[in-house]
């Protein structure tokens, strides 16, 4: 191979057919919500707002076509089942949120969310009586794009009453004292996946209030904005923050942990399907002159977001605002600031010599950045590179290989079908047609539209040991009810759609 700029293909000839593929993903934008409220507490403080709040959040997100699972006063074991069902259907979604109003508290380092029917006899048993934070951000995990968990639930201590170490136990046999490692009614910041936004009433270490006229401040500023269709998302944000702050004022301060996917969302717009657009420079490119001036108000304030969304709708050719020197700036800007996304637009550039000179070593040196950090795409790229061989980067197969099986992981559409293909062929040492049939669900699952017209069209095309695992893989999550024979009819191919989420299940 020449450079980097070299067509990037597999030898084997399946892969090689996935290479040439865009990603697409499912065009029908299926958006969820689990909204949960806990008031009605048995034994610690009682919060006469919180399920109120959670039922008009759940209003707000039916009026915009959200499919919503609302969760009010629910006991431990009631709430876990419904996270586990809300998380598979989830899968299959596009968008995926949870909002919880509640009780939660940070112990021992650990984030919990509190159920009504809490009895804790010592705070040592918080982990079987609570619900840990990441179990909500596990079930938001699966979506296709965009993933986010707000948190309305730092309102006060409810293991103090009044909120004084040492005297009257919150629940029978519980004394808290100083020497119990529990932050008061606060929650810690929490680190979530990548495209992964998690929302707090209230910054971390911070205490939020429950409001005292029917609604928390935070959830009134949010019930107000979900509806404005003008807003996108990082936006939308932004004006609860400030309305907020503006009713406090400047008590409480909503605070955001983790990063949006790349593509723009407008929660209350689905029509304008802009968030079912693959390519992130189109889905950036297709929003009017006003979305502009609301992303460059926000990228003078630093927000990396704003302008990566400016660089990618400076690259729009068919545009008036097409200036790459302009899109240079914006992702070099971001990319200063540690953004992995930027790192690989700004890798692009160099290798290609858009906005900026051709520079093969600064461009190779971003991808690895940018892939340090977890960027799936750059991942997948330097997997090519390695693969194959490029400029700068010497052919090392089995480096390619685990960076495809790292990308593979992180659930990036092409990575998981060519990981599968080279399992399927022999390549990848030490793995099976079972796990070649677990990339191939996963890619059915995060809604890789090529793989389920591959399997419909050419299953053939993979070994029969593999077909059997998948058959077996779709029948244990009950998708699919025949023989385990490798076969891939009717029944198999309604299975693989119903997996894909094509189909309803009866």
């Amino acid at each position: 191979m020449t450079g980097l700029g070299t067509q990037r293909q597999f030898a084997t000839a399946l892969a090689f057919v996935l290479a040439l593929f865009l990603p697409v993903l499912s065009i029908a934008a299926e958006r969820m919500a689990l909204v949960i409220g806990m008031s009605a507490y048995q034994n610690v403080i009682a919060l006469p707002n919180a399920a109120g709040d959670a039922r008009s959040v759940a209003d707000a997100l039916k009026s915009i076509g959200f499919d919503v699972t609302t969760a009010i006063d629910q006991p431990l074991p009631n709430l876990v089942k419904t996270i586990n069902d809300f998380s598979f259907r989830a899968e299959t979604a596009d968008i995926a949120m949870i909002y919880y109003a509640g009780h939660g508290v940070e112990v021992g380092g650990e984030n919990y969310l509190i159920p009504v029917d809490i009895k804790l006899e010592k705070f040592e048993d918080m982990g079987t009586q609570a619900l840990p934070l990441q179990s909500l951000l596990g079930a938001v995990g699966g979506a296709r794009r965009l993933r986010v968990v707000i948190l309305d639930s730092c309102r006060n201590n409810p293991f103090a009453e009044p909120a004084k170490y040492g005297e009257k136990p919150a629940t029978p046999g519980l004394v808290m004292t100083a020497a119990d490692n529990v932050r008061e009614g606060r929650l810690k910041a929490p680190s979530p996946d990548q495209g992964t936004l998690v929302v707090y009433a209230a910054k971390a270490g911070e205490v939020a209030l429950d409001g005292n006229d029917g609604h928390s401040p935070f959830a009134r500023a949010l019930i107000e904005q979900l509806p404005d269709s003008h807003l996108e998302i990082g936006m939308m944000f932004r004006k609860v923050r400030d309305e907020v702050m503006k009713e406090t004022g400047s008590q409480q301060e909503p605070h955001f942990y983790g990063s949006l996917p790349g593509i723009p969302y407008f929660l209350a717009d689905p029509a304008a399907n802009i968030a079912a657009l693959s390519d992130r420079k189109v889905a950036w490119g297709a929003l009017g002159n006003d979305q502009a001036e609301q992303l460059a108000s926000l990228a003078g304030t630093g927000n990396v977001r704003a302008m990566i969304g400016l660089g990618y709708m400076s690259l729009d050719a068919s545009k008036d605002r097409f200036a790459p020197d302009k899109a240079f700036k914006y992702f070099s800007d971001a990319a200063d600031k540690g953004d992995p996304e930027a790192m690989f637009e700004l890798a692009k550039l160099y290798e290609k010599g858009i906005g900026t000179g051709q520079d093969m070593g600064k461009a190779l040196a971003l991808y690895m950045r940018s892939a340090d950090l977890g960027f799936a795409d750059a991942i997948n790229d330097l997997g090519f590179f390695y693969y194959q061989g490029a400029s700068g980067v010497p052919r090392d197969a089995a480096k390619g290989i685990a960076l495809f099986l790292k990308a593979a992981d992180l659930k990036h559409p092409q990575a998981m079908y060519n990981v599968a293909s080279l399992i399927d062929d022999g390549v990848i040492k030490g793995k099976t047609p079972d796990d070649a049939a677990h990339y191939l669900y996963a890619a059915l699952r995060s809604g890789v539209h090529d793989v389920l017209q591959q399997l419909t069209d050419r299953p053939l095309q993979f070994k029969l040991a593999t077909r059997k695992a998948l058959q077996k893989l779709l029948a244990e999550n009950k998708f699919y009810a025949g023989t385990i024979d490798g076969g891939f009819g009717k029944t198999t191919q309604r299975s693989l759609r119903l997996a894909y989420g094509e189909e309803q299940q009866n």
